[in-house]
């Protein structure tokens, strides 16, 4: 058990950092960038969905991790030997998307009950700081 909360801490650590990472360097940068508003703020979005992806990404090698070299659970319905079906179960877990079809099992369960409130807090943390940035360009004549 002990092991199983240190690996969650330091997956939300990571996953954290990285989304503040983005937050901070958008925040920075896309002011300064030369294109018109709606094109800043599609950036922002782009930006935003390759961050949450590659966090998406980080849980499923924990997933992985936790399935085939330290034995914490398995997840029933999927083949959790492949890296892709992780994969999938984490994006479902993340967007809280739910998954019917698919049952953890073991000390996973909990990094699965710490994604979905990850993924809560950083999907609306993304959320704020879009709407913050469209405030900005709002009823812009160039926008």
């Amino acid at each position: 058990m002990f092991y199983s909360f240190l690996m969650n801490s330091l997956v939300v650590v990571v996953v954290v950092a990285i989304h503040y990472e983005y937050v901070h360097q958008m925040a920075r940068y896309l002011p300064r960038i030369p294109l018109r508003p709606r094109l800043r703020i599609s950036l922002g979005v782009i930006g935003a969905l390759i961050a949450h992806s590659i966090e998406i990404w980080i849980f499923a090698l924990a997933y992985y991790a936790a399935i085939h070299y330290f034995g914490m659970g398995d997840l029933e319905g999927i083949d959790s030997e492949h890296l892709l079906d992780c994969v999938y179960y984490s994006f479902t877990v993340y967007t809280t998307l739910g998954f019917g079809d698919l049952v953890p099992h073991g000390d996973i369960r909990y990094l699965t009950g710490i994604e979905s409130l990850t993924g809560l807090v950083l999907i609306t943390w993304t959320a704020s700081f879009l709407y913050v940035e469209m405030q900005k360009y709002w009823g812009d004549e160039e926008a």
